[in-house]
């Protein structure tokens, strides 16, 4: 499919599903939607003992919606160790950057030494966040970029977080696969409620609460 709006888009993820192309370099995109979804219940977040420390010695700095087009491309990189290929397309680059436009779109920067290290986007959708990609360049900065996604969606009300598909990566922070009954009923609810998804970047103090209040794992 090649007429893909940004409101065609909206609508695809309001009813479950969502687009991907066959690589980088693909003319079609085509929309999925999993018999089995991964989800990261937001209340019970898994936080690492180590992941804990890193973020509290405060050698990165995290930003939102400050260098969306970057952490794009960051995810869209190809040629990276264990990612020969991405399903990330010059229109998905497209697509994304207009619902960022229209406030629909968010990113997580974050920064070492005021390069950008790593990062991850998604879609914001009522009180539901769908996490689309994300990047790493140096050890644990997607790792800290999710954590601080976890706790900004807490703040801001949102109550569902979409990861598409499961992976060990991710069930280490306590991510969880549903089927596609129990999603739509979870993506039902979320989508009458309204996260809002606040740019500034708060203080280590309020980060610091959240990792004293998350479920903590070796």
């Amino acid at each position: 499919m090649n007429d893909i709006t940004p409101e065609l888009l909206l609508r695809a993820y309001s009813v479950g599903v969502f687009p991907m192309a066959e690589s980088h370099t693909a003319k079609e995109i085509f929309f999925v939607d999993p018999d089995r979804r991964g989800v990261i219940p937001i209340n019970s977040f898994h936080v690492p003992k180590k992941l804990k420390r890193i973020i509290r010695k405060k050698e990165f700095t995290i930003t939102y919606d400050t260098a969306f087009q970057s952490v794009l491309n960051g995810c869209a990189l190809t040629g990276k160790k264990n990612r020969r290929d991405t399903w990330i397309n010059d229109k998905i680059k497209e697509l994304y950057i207009a619902l960022l436009e229209k406030g629909f779109c968010h990113s997580v920067e974050v920064w070492l030494e005021n390069r950008l290290v790593g990062g991850l986007y998604g879609v914001a959708l009522g009180a539901a966040f769908f996490g689309e990609s994300m990047f790493s360049e140096v050890t644990n900065a997607s790792k800290v970029a999710l954590v601080h996604l976890v706790a900004k969606l807490k703040s801001d009300g949102f109550i569902l977080l979409d990861t598409q598909f499961n992976t060990e990566h991710l069930m280490q922070f306590g991510a969880i696969e549903i089927d596609r009954q129990e999603y739509q009923a979870q993506l039902h609810v979320a989508l009458s409620m309204q996260g809002h998804f606040n740019s500034s970047s708060e203080g280590f103090d309020w980060i610091d609460n959240f990792l004293q209040s998350s479920t903590q794992t070796s």
